[in-house]
């Protein structure tokens, strides 16, 4: 009798552990039963659990928790065509969480996280390349960007509504060219620029030859004047020297005329070296003469 109590309690104790199930903090939970999930009898809507401690029926009903956290999408970039019909690798990202439990679990194969975001990868790409088929690389790159990940948000939000989930953001983070075709670009970009360079370089040679010409035109004309000018000065510095000596000569001249004689003794005879062939007589003697004649009286 006391085993079979002590079974009996055993099996109470697991049925009571079995009933208990605790929902964490940002999950939610829904009860399954033979493979159905539990709807609200009178709403008809699915059971969903908030945090807490609950109660279930042990063997009949299951417990699938589901994270009710903001879910971040962050695929490889892919490939989307303009409507130039040019090529662009894309990289975005979706923000997005589940907003219908129910839903969410049927359709994503019981809560597999990975095939739902296969799943609202394919459709927010689908959405995205219907936005690019409708731009030009220009229209992307110069403001309509904004404007594209609006659309792509709303189509994503409308595409995704039947899996159970609320698309809250999709951003476009990053758009390259694929590498073939940005070579190319960057190719007729070096060229277009080496153009425009060698343009600016004959411009340059151009004004350079023009502002050296000019600048040898100006330095000739003021070499000219400088000449001009040091000339005329010249003349007016013989000029005042010519009136200066006339004044002098004028004053005393034969004090004049001596003077200028023992200039030119002194500038013919100052080396000691120098020779004259001269008449004794000449008059380019004549104060030598008036001085030995002094002498001997």
């Amino acid at each position: 009798m006391k085993n079979l109590i002590a079974i009996i309690v055993v099996v109470l104790v697991a049925l009571g552990l079995s009933s208990i199930y605790v929902v964490k903090e940002g999950e939610r939970a829904i009860l399954i039963q033979f493979g159905k999930v539990e709807r609200n009898a009178q709403t008809g809507e699915a059971m969903v659990f908030e945090p807490g401690l609950h109660f279930k029926i042990p063997f009949i009903e299951q417990v699938k928790k589901l994270d009710a956290r903001l879910q971040t999408l962050d695929g490889d970039p892919d490939r989307f065509v303009t409507s130039e019909k040019k090529d662009l690798i894309v990289d975005t990202y979706v923000m997005w969480r589940i907003n219908d439990f129910s839903t969410f679990y049927l359709s994503t194969n019981g809560g597999n996280i990975l095939q739902a975001e296969a799943l609202l990868t394919r459709r927010i790409n689908s959405g995205l390349r219907s936005e690019f088929g409708n731009r030009t690389i220009s229209d992307i790159v110069s403001g309509e960007r904004d404007e594209l990940m609006r659309e792509a948000l709303l189509q994503g939000a409308k595409s995704a509504s039947d899996l159970g989930i609320e698309v809250l953001d999709v951003r476009v983070m990053q758009i390259n060219l694929p590498t073939e075709v940005s070579q190319s670009i960057y190719q007729r970009m070096r060229a277009e620029r080496q153009a425009v360079a060698t343009e600016h370089r004959s411009e340059g040679k151009e004004q350079a030859e023009f502002i050296r010409a000019d600048v040898d035109a100006r330095v000739t004309v003021m070499l000219a004047d400088a000449k001009r000018q040091s000339r005329e000065l010249r003349g007016e510095g013989d000029a005042e020297a010519a009136r200066i000596y006339a004044e002098a000569y004028e004053k005393d001249a034969e004090f004049f005329a001596f003077i200028r004689s023992m200039e030119a003794y002194t500038n013919s005879f100052g080396n000691g070296n120098d020779m004259l062939v001269l008449d004794a007589n000449s008059d380019f003697f004549r104060y030598l003469q008036n001085m030995m004649g002094s002498k001997e009286d």
